[in-house]
């Protein structure tokens, strides 16, 4: 190599990130999740507060295409800037996507100006912009991290979205809380204009802090025609579990949200509740799978399907309780099952080479929000017809997929055989043919 070559070249390994850095890296996944977090369990009050004489049924089916709409903003988002990024440098994505979420959620503090119609578009305008978020996040942490830390860390991530969606509910809980304290309740489009701001703000300050931390990316890397190999047919199978998984959460989320505007015994405050239970609950997973390394003791086609019995299990018990205590043990089993599902799949997938890692993250991306657009649809219309009962209809995507990873051989490949369970040997061969 010259002595006069370019620092960074595409074959120089980028330096590593320093504790800052990742630290406001990390804060971008959360505060993205956090906006989505504390505006859902307002949606339904808020949306009556805009559109009086709206029928609960109506608000049933704006909810979950709402949700829909967000999802859908992601899944176009994800398609393009993970492969965009690879190419032009994942910071600039990074920012480019953060400004975009903080003027979209502003937007929406006018809902008089924009109407309905016009909220329909800045929540998929938000949705677009959060994928130049958290699949960029993950590509530009695997950029600037040793190989063999690189699988754990980009994981760990998933884990940091878990705690922002248990945020913004637990902001949206602890206003309640004080406004009853205080011998009032907060009203509903206060709370939500609240919610906005805050996320907004939030989005303002890491998108401030990043521009002037972001380390630089590596050189864009030329195109390669590369044959499709056994951990390229991995990451296709990951991608429809992911996409599985993430319609049952999506409808499992609206069902929530709407047993608390359905149900007189069941409040607001409640459901925002039963999302901080859920983050909870997955947030231990994750680290329990992370502290105690069972990805690396315990085959992967295992520990998902033991997350697929779970979810379905917790599924079926929300679809015929009969009281606050037998939800609450519904979602804590829906929460674990998904909980130990989701890092298996970001584990596996981290172990793509780094030249391709924005690429691989944002299709995973792409994935799961065609299911959360797919799933939150459906969740509004099936709560609207069905009500609970609508959540044992959501066990039998589930219930596939367990048949798949157990018993049908190409089904297997869906939790593994592409890949090396250590993810930096798979990253080691990756790089070896290349």
């Amino acid at each position: 190599m010259s002595a006069h070559a370019s620092p960074v070249t595409p074959n120089a390994e980028p330096a590593e990130l320093r504790p800052v850095q990742l630290a406001w890296l990390a804060a971008a996944v959360f505060v993205v999740s956090a906006g989505y977090g504390a505006l859902l369990p307002l949606l339904p009050t808020w949306l009556i507060s805009i559109m009086p004489g709206t029928t609960a049924t109506q608000v049933a089916r704006h909810v979950g295409l709402l949700s829909g709409v967000y999802a859908a903003g992601v899944l176009a988002g994800a398609l393009l800037w993970g492969v965009v990024s690879d190419r032009v440098g994942h910071g600039r994505i990074l920012i480019t996507g953060l400004v975009g979420y903080v003027a979209s959620l502003m937007l929406l503090l006018v809902p008089g100006w924009v109407g309905l119609w016009g909220i329909y578009a800045l929540r998929g305008a938000t949705g677009f912009f959060v994928a130049a978020v958290v699949p960029v996040v993950s590509a530009l942490v695997g950029e600037h991290t040793p190989e063999e830390r690189r699988a754990r860390r980009v994981a760990w991530l998933g884990a940091m979205s878990l705690l922002g969606f248990l945020f913004g509910p637990a902001l949206t809980a602890m206003a309640d809380w004080l406004g009853s304290w205080a011998g009032d309740v907060l009203p509903a489009p206060l709370a939500a204009r609240a919610a906005i701001v805050l996320s907004a703000l939030l989005g303002a300050v890491v998108m401030l802090a990043l521009a002037m931390t972001l380390p630089a990316s590596r050189a864009p890397i030329a195109a390669q025609h590369n044959p499709v190999t056994a951990a390229q047919g991995g990451t296709t199978a990951l991608w429809w579990l992911n996409g599985a998984i993430m319609f049952v959460l999506a409808g499992f989320e609206v069902g929530i949200v709407l047993q608390a505007q359905q149900h007189t015994g069941l409040s607001s405050r409640q459901a925002a509740m039963m999302f901080a239970e859920c983050s909870l609950v997955m947030l231990g997973i994750n680290a329990l799978l992370f502290f105690t390394s069972l990805l690396e003791r315990i085959s992967p086609r295992c520990l998902t399907g033991a997350g697929l019995i779970l979810a379905a299990v917790g599924l079926a018990v929300l679809a015929g309780h009969r009281s606050d205590a037998w939800m609450y043990l519904g979602v804590s089993l829906t929460s674990a099952g998904t909980g130990l599902v989701l890092p298996v799949i970001a584990y596996l997938a981290a172990g793509t080479s780094p030249q391709k890692l924005g690429a691989t993250m944002g299709r995973l991306a792409a994935a799961a929000s065609f299911g959360q657009t797919l799933g939150s649809a459906a969740g509004g219309w099936l709560f609207g017809a069905l009500a609970q009962r609508s959540f044992g209809w959501l066990t039998l995507p589930l219930i596939v997929m367990l048949g798949l990873v157990l018993t049908v051989r190409g089904g297997r490949s869906v939790i593994s055989p592409g890949f090396d369970r250590d993810p930096t040997r798979a990253i080691a061969r990756n790089q070896a043919t290349e």
